[in-house]
């Protein structure tokens, strides 16, 4: 099983457990505690399975730009294309590519250790260009479970032709709506992340990826940063 998918698996059980009814909790209390674990629990189960999917996902932000997600499997692969730029992991780098005044300039680093898992700092820079990540969501999910202030309302969705369950989350980190695909998608998130406001939608979803969906955009200049690079 893929580290990753351990990883969301675990921090599901770690919510849960961390959501045990203990000391001087009353049982309505005990009842909105196991009402977000089983949520949280619910919502990174779909994330956890998505990572196993090949898929291509296609986002709508504000202003009519676009944004994308794909993945692809046997090796696990990534790429997270924004305004602006676009991050790709794969077993042999990670690389980010940044688009000034026409020009393209990726620089690749050395990729993830393998069995680590995602850290909400490699998508800093897709956030800050507008496109959230499933793995901040569900950081975010994971605090608010763990805010007895919290208040989480679920309902069903449909997104580009998926059925979704949502959440709006009320909570003193800040209030948000996500929605996650059956097959375990993200499928529009709306809110502040690290204070910025973030508006994603799905557009089209696939469960084909392009060959040259990892590849380094054709005409950039490319800076090898890893050890023993060029």
């Amino acid at each position: 099983m893929p580290a990753a998918s351990t990883t969301l698996r675990m921090l599901a059980v770690s919510v849960i457990a961390s959501l045990t009814v203990t000391g001087c909790q009353t049982f309505e209390d005990a009842g909105r505690a196991m009402g977000r674990a089983d949520l949280v629990n619910d919502l990174a189960a779909r994330l956890d399975r998505a990572l196993e999917l090949t898929y291509s996902a296609d986002y709508q932000l504000p202003g009519g730009q676009s944004a994308a997600i794909v993945q692809a499997q046997d090796p696990a692969r990534s790429a997270y294309t924004y305004p602006g730029g676009r991050l790709t992991v794969t077993p042999d780098a990670t690389t980010r590519c940044a688009a000034t005044n026409g020009r393209t300039v990726c620089t690749l680093v050395a990729p993830p250790t393998p069995g680590s898992k995602p850290t909400v700092a490699l998508f800093s820079e897709a956030n800050e260009q507008g496109l959230v990540t499933p793995p901040v969501v569900v950081g975010m999910l994971t605090a608010a479970a763990l805010d007895p202030a919290a208040v989480i309302k679920q309902s069903d969705t449909t997104v580009a032709g998926h059925h979704a369950t949502c959440v709006e989350v009320q909570s003193s980190g800040g209030d948000f709506t996500a929605c996650v695909t059956t097959e375990g998608v993200l499928g529009s998130f709306t809110g502040p992340v690290d204070g910025k406001p973030m508006e994603v939608a799905l557009s089209r979803y696939s469960d084909s990826v392009a060959s040259s969906a990892f590849d380094v955009p054709a005409g950039a200049s490319v800076v090898d940063r890893r050890p023993g690079g060029q």
